[in-house]
């Protein structure tokens, strides 16, 4: 743990080029003392224009003891920013924000986006053992909370993990967002874990994006046998991760050649739409094999028929095709994002030990950040788009 407390060991400093003055600066601020920061708000629904920058956002308060306030080094970007940005999942963010009120409002804007944040620990509650100030942290940030596009953040202890020491703030913000839904789908969902994947078959749809790209060093650091499918334009860049067969979408219907390989144990489906339709015949029946989509109706059920109706409408669905699909001897399953701090501490390990490595293809000045909204709005990515939020990090 010593090495961790070298924050304001001199030899560390000037090998970051930092002066103890502004490490002096950078760690007084305390919110005893602040009660604005700068951050990128939106104060209404709708594309880029509404993102508005501002030097006067609330700063963030610990409000129960298991939490901290981490100073922002690095934020990265997600489709979900985009979506959350033109309304997507307000019924739902607003009830968690104030599950005893379903019709509060009040707190929905000035509303901070940004799901990854790589930064430093500035503030800790009195229940948390575990992290000290200073301590370098990464962490997913719930969409129900303020985001990282801020200066600093408020998180609970239990989302929040060391930052891999072989990582800069700008390449570690591209992981955990991704990692977290991962972890979910893969392991929580999935059941696989780097005891039982060895020589398991895993396909998964949409190989090239920020989910894809982690399952597959994912896996293949388990020992997993990976197909994936995307573009021909991106089967160089997924090989190079791990990928041990790729499928060219753009080639046609991608589901005849992949009915031509052997049977799968699991799919990973990040694409949706038509692909429930023939997937789960991809599947080993009557052997545990599970499908696991991330594209589901959860969220837009919600925002259309309200939290109630939409909830029992959603009930309805995933109850019935996993039935549906169990009597074909498969496993029909639904995979949603959950952070957790102790999977960022596995895979702080994996990424250390060099298994696992972060893909950024743009990093953004924290004045770029509707540029960085319009680069990941563009789609087909090959990695992560990050924006840097603090000169600490060099």
């Amino acid at each position: 743990m010593a090495a961790l407390r070298r924050v304001m060991d001199s030899r560390w400093l000037f090998h970051r080029g930092i002066s103890r003055t502004s490490a002096s600066r950078f760690f007084k601020t305390s919110s005893s003392c602040r009660t604005v920061m700068p951050a990128w708000v939106i104060d209404k629904y709708g594309g880029n224009d509404v993102l508005r920058f501002t030097k006067d956002a609330r700063f963030p308060i610990i409000n129960y003891p298991n939490e901290v306030i981490v100073k922002v080094c690095a934020a990265g970007l997600n489709p979900i920013d985009v979506s959350m940005r033109g309304g997507y999942g307000a019924a739902t963010m607003s009830m968690k924000r104030d599950p005893l009120n379903l019709n509060q409002t009040e707190n929905e804007f000035p509303l901070i986006l940004g799901r990854d944040v790589s930064g430093v620990i500035m503030e800790c509650g009195l229940d948390v053992k575990y992290f000290r100030e200073r301590d370098e942290v990464w962490a997913a940030i719930p969409p129900w909370k303020r985001g990282s596009l801020a200066e600093f953040v408020v998180l609970s202890a239990n989302e929040v993990s060391l930052k891999p020491k072989s990582l800069s703030h700008a390449d570690a913000a591209a992981i955990p967002y991704v990692a977290n839904t991962t972890w979910s789908a893969l392991v929580n969902t999935g059941g696989l874990t780097k005891d039982n994947c060895a020589k398991k078959r895993v396909l998964i749809l949409g190989g090239s994006g920020g989910v894809g790209t982690f399952a597959i060093q994912m896996l293949k650091a388990w020992g997993a046998h990976v197909t994936v499918t995307c573009s021909q334009n991106a089967e160089r860049f997924v090989r190079g991760l791990g990928a041990d067969h790729v499928v060219d979408y753009t080639a046609g219907p991608v589901e005849v050649p992949l009915a031509a390989l052997d049977k799968f144990d699991l799919v990973l489906d990040n694409v949706g739409g038509s692909t429930e339709r023939w997937a789960l015949n991809l599947l080993k029946p009557w052997s545990g094999a599970k499908y696991v989509t991330l594209v589901t109706p959860f969220l837009q059920n919600t925002d259309t028929m309200g939290i109630a109706d939409g909830m029992l409408k959603t009930a309805v669905i995933v109850a019935s095709k996993a039935l549906k699909h169990l009597a074909k001897g498969v496993h029909y399953r639904w995979g949603f994002f959950a952070p957790s701090g102790l999977a960022l501490d596995e895979i702080r390990e994996m990424v250390d030990a060099g298994q696992i490595h972060a893909v950024v293809e743009e990093t953004f000045t924290f004045a770029q950040v509707p540029q960085a909204f319009a680069k990941v709005e563009k789609g087909h990515a090959r990695g992560k788009t990050v924006v840097q939020i603090d000169k600490l990090d060099t």
